[in-house]
Formats: C-alpha cells, structure tokens, sequence
C-alpha cells in the first residue's frame, strides 16, 4: 500500500503546486499575470486538479483521491472495499503533508513577489480559502454544496458514464471548474480539507514577509466540516440514484 500513500502525496502537492500557483499568479503584486481575475484562477484549479489526479495514479494511487473528504465520503459508502480505515488516514495524512510541500514550492517560486505585497489580504489567499462575506453557518452550507456536488459528480463519472481511460481525470478536471465557477464565490470553494490545511500551515510556519494572521478560526471550522459532511451527503445521495 506504500505506492497508494505516494501517489496520494504527490498527487496533491500537485494540485497545490498548480492550483495554488495560479492564485499567486492573479493576486500577488508585479506578478504578470496580476489581475487575470476569477475566470484564471477557476482555470487554473480545474487543469490543477486533471494533472494532480493524473500525478496521483502514475505514482501509484489508483483512487486518486487527493482529496480527504472525496476517500471518507467513498469508503463510508462501500466504493473502497480493499482499503481499510488505518489505510484511508494514511492516505489523508498523505495528502495534508503533499498540500504542504506543495505550498512551500510557491512560496519559493512566488518568493519577490510576496515580498512586494503589501497587503497581508491576498498573501494568505494564495494559501487558503476565506469567505467573501464572513457568515460561518452559512460559509460551512456552502462548502457542504459545493462537496456534495463534487462527490456526487465524481460518483456519476465513475459508475454511470464509466469514461475509458485517461479521460477520467479530465472529466472530473471539468467538474472542479464548473463548481467554482457556479459555487466558489462565497468561500473561494475549499471542497477539499488537506487543499486548505496543508497550506494553510505553510503559510503560519514559513517566513513570508508581511504576513497576517493564518485565521484558524475560519480554517478549523469551515473548508475541514462543510467539505466532510458535503462529501458523505453526496456518496450516500449517489448511491440512492445509481
């Protein structure tokens, strides 16, 4: 099982690397591509999330989760029978520390640029996700929509349209952009605890010039509950349908 482990590692370092790097890209000062807006950013994490699940099966992880509340979510609805639970935290411990190091290497790439940034604001939005208008109970409802419909997606491409392969990814890669181009206004749609976590932890333990607050008041609370719960209500409302 030590390739699965792997494979979830550096599939999300993947994720992160990409998809953090084009937040950095928009929102950090003197970046060239400074200002490219929503529309890039949406992009950008949906061709992360192709390559990082790509990634993730090439180094040996045929789930390809890269995501902790997509494998709690299919293992609490049977889609994992040869994993066990030991085996389902590995793999999110796996995840969490790829989100890390995935987040370190922007640091370095983007390290100019978040010295030129003055404001603490978008240095901490290249890390994490934060709400546009601060409402918890509301911001964890939208996190839960936007999981649910990942999860649930994610079931349908795998036990409905059954894509030959090599498209998987691509298929799920388009799910991730219409989610945040329909639902990723309100929280910036987290939809992945370790996608948050992890670099929310970079961003409080790395030297960045400038930096504010890491706000785990949010960071606890919202992108790790909201994701959870959306995901099992997604798998359970699948399965009621397929």
């Amino acid at each position: 099982m030590g390739n699965v482990y792997l494979g979830e590692f550096i599939g999300t370092m993947i994720l992160i690397l990409l998809g953090d790097g084009v937040v950095a890209n928009v929102v950090l000062e003197k970046s060239k591509g400074q200002g490219g807006g929503w529309i890039v950013i949406t992009v950008g994490w949906a061709m992360a999330v192709v390559f990082g699940v790509g990634a993730a099966i090439m180094a040996g992880s045929p789930y390809a989760f890269i995501n902790p509340a997509v494998a709690i979510a299919l293992a609490a609805a049977g889609q994992l029978p040869a994993l066990s639970a030991t085996d389902i935290v590995l793999c999110i411990i796996a995840e969490i520390l790829g989100a890390f190091v995935g987040a370190v290497l922007v640091f370095l790439a983007y390290y100019s640029h978040f010295a030129a940034t003055k404001d603490p604001g978008p240095k901490l939005a290249v890390f994490s996700t934060g709400p546009a208008i601060r409402n918890l109970g509301l911001n964890i409802l939208t996190e839960i929509i936007g999981t649910f419909m990942l999860v649930f997606g994610v079931m349908v491409i795998n036990n409905a349209i059954k894509p030959p392969a090599g498209l998987g990814p691509v298929l799920v890669g388009l799910l991730v952009l219409s989610i945040g181009l329909s639902l990723g206004g309100p929280t910036g749609y987290a939809i992945n605890p370790a996608r948050d976590l992890g670099p929310r932890i970079a961003h409080a333990v790395l030297p960045i010039p400038g930096k504010g607050s890491s706000d785990w008041s949010y960071g606890l609370v919202v992108p790790i509950i909201g994701p959870i719960i959306g995901g099992l209500l997604g798998a359970f409302a699948a399965l009621a349908v397929l």
